[in-house]
C-alpha cells in the first residue's frame, strides 16, 4: 500500500502561510446561536485561530487531511443516490461508480454515517487550514444531499430507505439508523457553524421537521422500547439544531431521546453501568452536558460530572481508552478485562467531547490531565504513520496488536470519528475566560491568534521527548492579562521563568499557575517539568501495572511472529486474517519488568534488563507489544 502524501492544494496553504482564519469563517458557534445560553466559565478558540506548528500532531493531520482530500464524492453519496432513485452520473452521459464497501456498502445497514463524519472533519479541517479543497468537498456533498432530501420527499434524509426508522419505532431489530441520522445532522450543522454553509443548515431544518412529524404520535411505551436501539448523540444534535433556529419543535426532539433507563440511575449517583454498550451510554451524557448549556438545567450537569468521574475512578485503562469487546464491564473484574479488544476508539472521541463541555462549566486541570493523555496515547497513536489508515481497538493484552482499516473496504464507526479527531488537535490547546486570562491547556506546538487581545502566542517545544515548552508572546503594543497554565499531575514540580527569571506563581484550585502581568512584546514563559518514570497498577493487583513518563504511557516492542500481513484493499476476504487480536499469540513472549533494572537508552526510550526496548506506545504500529507488565521492583 502506498504512503499517503499532501494534496498540492493543502501543501501549497502550508508552504505560502494561508492557514489564519482570516478567509475563512470563524465557526464560533455560539455567535450564530438563536437561544441564550448559560454562561460558561471558558470559551473556545476557533479553530482556525490556532494553527499547529511541526509536531507528530500536525504530522497525524497531514496524512488525514490527505486521506480526506482523496475520496471521492461520487462514491460517498452512491448509496444516497440509489436510495433515493437519483442519477448519480454527470448531466448528457452515463457514468459508472465504483462503490464504498465496508460499513459503507449498500448491504450495511448503517450506509451514510460516513459521510456525517466527513462532513464535520472537512468543516474542521477547513476551519483549521483554511484549504479551499476542503470547502469544496462539504460544499459538493451537500449539493448532492440536497437533490436526494429533494427526492425523497418530506425532510427525510438518508442512505437508506425510511422502512429502517419504522422497523426501529416498531421495536423490530435493525442496526442503528438514528445513530446514522445523527452522523448526517451533526455534519450538517458543522458545515453551516465552520463554513457557512447556509444549505447545509436548510438540509437539517428539513430533517428536524421531518422526525418532529415523524415522531409526534409515538407514545411514551414506544418511545422506550425504541430508546433501547442505538441511537448514537441524535439528542445533541436536535439540542444544537433548537439553538441555532430557537425553533422548540427541536428542544422537544432532543427530550424525546431522554434515555430513562440510562439517564434516571446517572441522576440518582447509580455506578452499576453493567455490560452496557459503552460507546451507546456516553452520547446520552453528552446530550445531558448540552441540555445544562441551553436550558440551564443544574441536574443535567451534574450527572454529567457524576458520569465523568466514576469513569476516570474506575473505567479507564492507562492509556485513557475505556470499554472491553465496546461493553462495560463489572469493575471488580479489572484484570480480567486486559484483553485484544479494549478501547474502542469512538469512546476515547466521545469522552474527549465531554471534556471539553464539562471544562467550559468548571475549567479544571484534572480534565485536561486526561484529555492529554487519551489524546497522545490513544487517538494519536490511532493513526499508522506509513498509510494514514487508523485503528478500531487499541488492544492491551500483551502480544496483541493495532489492526488498521483500508482506504476503500472499512468505514467502521472508528474511521469516521478518526477523520473528525485528527482534524481537531487544535481544538483544545488554549481557552479564554473573561477576555483577560488565557488558558494553557496542551503542550503542543502550536500558534495562536488572539483577536480580541491583539495578541499572538507562539509555542514551541520538543514536548514530551524534552520536558519542557516556552511559550512567546506577539503583540503590538503592551497587553495586560493573566496566563494560566495548567500544573499537569503527572509533574512532581513545574518550574516557571518569564524571561529567563524564576517566578512564584501561585496555583489555584483549578490545578492552574497563574501569571498576571503586563506583556511586551518578545515576552516568553519557559515551562520546565520533573518527571519520573512511574507504575500504574491495576486496579486490585499491586504486582501489575502500566509504565507511564509524563502523560505518555510506554509499551514494550514484542516482534512480529505469528502476524499475518495486512491484506491488500482489493481482496477484503483476507483481511479476516489480519484480526488476530486474541488469537495466534505466541506462548513464551515477555510479560515481567523489572524497574531498577531499566536502562534509558533515549528521551523515550528504555531497554530491559532481557533487551526489550520499551517506547511510548503511539509509536509502536505493525508490530506486537505489551503494557501491562508483573511489575518487580
Amino acid at each position: 500500500m502506498k504512503k499517503l502524501g499532501l494534496t498540492a492544494a493543502l501543501c501549497v496553504a502550508w508552504a505560502v502561510g494561508t492557514l489564519s482564519a482570516q478567509s475563512v469563517y470563524p465557526g464560533m458557534f455560539d455567535a450564530l446561536m438563536k437561544v441564550e445560553q448559560i454562561p460558561s466559565r471558558v470559551a473556545w478558540f476557533p479553530a482556525g485561530d490556532v494553527k499547529l506548528l511541526p509536531s507528530r500532531f500536525r504530522e497525524n493531520l497531514e496524512r488525514d487531511s490527505a486521506w480526506m482530500a482523496s475520496i471521492s464524492v461520487d462514491r460517498l453519496l452512491h448509496s444516497f443516490y440509489n436510495n433515493a432513485g437519483v442519477f448519480a452520473g454527470r448531466e448528457g452521459g452515463y457514468m459508472t461508480v465504483k462503490k464504498y464497501g465496508g460499513w459503507e456498502s449498500l448491504d450495511c445497514e448503517l450506509r451514510g454515517h460516513t459521510t456525517g463524519h466527513l462532513m464535520s472533519a472537512y468543516a474542521l479541517m477547513y476551519s483549521t487550514t483554511g484549504a479551499d479543497i476542503f470547502k469544496s468537498k462539504g460544499d459538493s456533498i451537500i449539493n448532492g444531499l440536497e437533490k436526494v432530501q429533494k427526492a425523497l420527499g418530506g425532510g427525510y434524509l438518508s442512505a437508506f430507505p425510511e422502512e429502517l426508522i419504522n422497523r426501529n419505532i416498531r421495536g423490530e431489530s435493525v442496526w442503528a439508523p438514528w445513530y446514522t441520522l445523527h452522523k448526517i445532522l451533526s455534519g450538517l450543522i458543522d458545515q453551516y457553524a465552520y463554513t457557512g454553509n447556509e444549505k447545509a443548515l436548510a438540509l437539517a431544518v428539513a430533517m428536524g421537521d421531518w422526525a418532529a412529524e415523524k415522531l409526534k404520535d409515538v407514545d411514551d411505551e414506544t418511545r422506550r422500547v425504541m430508546l433501547r436501539n442505538e441511537f448514537g448523540g441524535i439528542n445533541e444534535s436536535f439540542y444544537n439544531l433548537y439553538a441555532l433556529t430557537g425553533n422548540e419543535e427541536y428542544l422537544k426532539l432532543a427530550e424525546f431521546f431522554y434515555h430513562n433507563e440510562v439517564i434516571d440511575p446517572l441522576k440518582a449517583r447509580d455506578a452499576d453501568f453493567g455490560t452496557k454498550h459503552t460507546n451507546t451510554f456516553i452520547p446520552k451524557v453528552l446530550g445531558e452536558a448540552r441540555r445544562y448549556e441551553l436550558t440551564g438545567e443544574q441536574g443535567s450537569l451534574d450527572l454529567s460530572r457524576f458520569f465523568w468521574n466514576e469513569m476516570l475512578s474506575h473505567h479507564i485503562f492507562a492509556p485513557g481508552s475505556l470499554s472491553d469487546k465496546e461493553h462495560f464491564f463489572p469493575i471488580e473484574n479489572y484484570a480480567d478485562h486486559i484483553s485484544g479488544y479494549t478501547g474502542e476508539t469512538c469512546c476515547t472521541y466521545n469522552m474527549l467531547k465531554l471534556g471539553r463541555h464539562l471544562f467550559s462549566a468548571q475549567p479544571e486541570s484534572a480534565i485536561m490531565d486526561y484529555y492529554e493523555r487519551a489524546l497522545y496515547n490513544h487517538i494519536l497513536g490511532q493513526q499508522d504513520p506509513e498509510t494514514g489508515m487508523v485503528a478500531y481497538f487499541l488492544p492491551l493484552k500483551t502480544g496483541t496488536h493495532k489492526v488498521y482499516s483500508t482506504p476503500e473496504n472499512s468505514f467502521w464507526c472508528c474511521v469516521g470519528s478518526g477523520f473528525e479527531s485528527h482534524a481537531k488537535y487544535a481544538e483544545s490547546i488554549y481557552a479564554t475566560s473573561g477576555n483577560d486570562t488565557l488558558y494553557v491547556n496542551m503542550f503542543i506546538p502550536s500558534e495562536l491568534n488572539w483577536r480580541d487581545k491583539g495578541v499572538a502566542i507562539e509555542q514551541r517545544n520538543s514536548f514530551p521527548s524534552e520536558p519542557s515548552t516556552r511559550m512567546i508572546v506577539k503583540t503590538a503594543r503592551p497587553v495586560a492579562f493573566t496566563a494560566k497554565v495548567r500544573n499537569p499531575a503527572w509533574a512532581s514540580r513545574m518550574t516557571v521563568k518569564v524571561n529567563g527569571k524564576r517566578v512564584n506563581a501561585q496555583k489555584g484550585p483549578d490545578g492552574y499557575l497563574a501569571i498576571n502581568r503586563r506583556w511586551r512584546n518578545g515576552d516568553r514563559i519557559d515551562l520546565e517539568f520533573d518527571i519520573a518514570l512511574r507504575v500504574e497498577n491495576v486496579p486490585g493487583e499491586e504486582s501489575r501495572g502500566a509504565l507511564v513518563y509524563g502523560p505518555v504511557v510506554l509499551a514494550g516492542r514484542l516482534g512480529c511472529e505469528g502476524m499475518a500481513p495486512p491484506a491488500p484493499d482489493s481482496d477484503p476476504a483476507k483481511y479476516n486474517d489480519y484480526y488476530t487480536y486474541d488469537y495466534n499469540i505466541p506462548e513464551g513472549l515477555p510479560s515481567r519488568v523489572k524497574v531498577s533494572g531499566l536502562q534509558k537508552t533515549g528521551p523515550l526510550a528504555w531497554t530491559t534488563e532481557e533487551g526489550i526496548k520499551i517506547e511510548p506506545l503511539y509509536d509502536i504500529h505493525r508490530e506486537r507489544y505489551g503494557v501491562y507488565w508483573e511489575i518487580e521492583e
